[in-house]
């Protein structure tokens, strides 16, 4: 009868549900190491160098702090939140047995903040041996910094950008040293508005703000390289990976039905921040890239950026408009 060939069917296909459970098990294991990318194989020892990593507390940076602990090298941990970098910084002692970890205090919001904390690490630390431009914030609401800049804008380029000018002079004394620029894939569909940088004339749009912050990583990176030709400092920009962690806060406020949806995807599919922070420290310690000054990574190997990432000319009016913003005098 039909009943009993249908009951045959289905126990025939009962046979099969393990194998399928097994090829989910495999697609998504495969999947997984697939998204988690590359590793710095890298065994650098950084014994006698110092490295500084601005928003280290947390994250990527704060695993990348503690690879560069785990090395030898002196970390200072640029925070804004000291409380919550003092905490990062105990963890890192114990867990890699390096004391050598110094917290400051830096605002990337306030460029008044970036001169204070580089004055007084210019006055108090020998040595820049590695300077990794971590910290960010990621498509928040409308913010004004106290300088009435855009905040997106404020924290991922210009804060970075002046403290990275006024750390020069340590940089080179330093050298061979490198500056490490975390960006993002997000600089693909980036355009650097110059007519309306801080969204004065248009209506703000979160992502299009974080587009243009990290463009201009990569263009400063750029810039900075063709600068530093010659000086034995090196800049590199890269793209972390997709990695959940608190910098995407401002994301999940949207909405919180959203966030109940995107939870199991973005627990299998996106990085971890271990696996974040790989490219960064490939970046800060695999010996030879000085030749690939300037470059663009992820997943721990050069690729090619956005074409407007490689425009000379927006990398240098960039720069020359930042320069202005943040009221830097350059070195003649």
């Amino acid at each position: 009868s039909d009943a009993a060939v249908a009951a045959e069917m289905w126990k025939e296909l009962q046979s099969f549900i393990p194998l399928g459970y097994a090829a989910a098990a495999i697609g998504l294991f495969l999947l997984r190491k697939w998204i988690a990318g590359g590793v710095c194989h890298s065994k650098v020892h950084l014994s006698g160098k110092t490295v500084l990593i601005t928003g280290a507390n947390t994250g990527i940076g704060k695993e990348t702090a503690r690879d560069m602990a785990r090395r030898g090298a002196r970390v200072v941990m640029a925070c804004r939140d000291l409380i919550r970098a003092e905490r990062a910084a105990n963890e890192i002692r114990r867990s890699t047995g390096n004391c050598d970890i110094v917290v400051r205090q830096l605002d990337l919001a306030s460029l008044y903040s970036v001169r204070q904390f580089a004055k007084e690490y210019n006055a108090t630390e020998e040595r820049l041996d590695v300077l990794i431009n971590n910290a960010g914030v990621m498509m928040c609401p409308k913010w004004l910094t106290e300088d009435g800049y855009e905040t997106q804008l404020a924290v991922n380029h210009l804060g970075h950008f002046l403290l990275t000018n006024l750390l020069l002079g340590k940089l080179k004394s330093s050298a061979p040293s490198r500056v490490v620029n975390v960006s993002s894939m997000a600089h693909k569909c980036g355009e650097i508005h110059f007519d309306d940088l801080c969204f004065e004339k248009r209506p703000y749009n979160a992502l299009v703000s974080y587009r243009q912050s990290k463009l201009a990583n990569v263009l400063f990176s750029k810039e900075l390289a063709c600068r530093m030709k010659g000086t034995g400092v090196s800049s590199f920009s890269l793209h972390p990976g997709i990695i959940r962690t608190e910098l995407s806060r401002h994301v999940e406020r949207w909405s919180l039905l959203l966030k109940v949806l995107l939870a199991i995807p973005c627990m299998l599919l996106m990085k971890t921040p271990w696996q974040g922070a790989q490219t960064s420290i490939y970046c800060a310690v695999t010996e030879g890239l000085e030749d690939k000054s300037g470059c663009y990574f992820s997943d721990c190997a050069v690729k090619e950026p956005a074409p407007e990432g490689n425009d000379s000319q927006t990398a240098l009016r960039l720069w020359e408009v930042s320069v202005q913003m943040v009221a830097y005098t350059e070195e003649t």
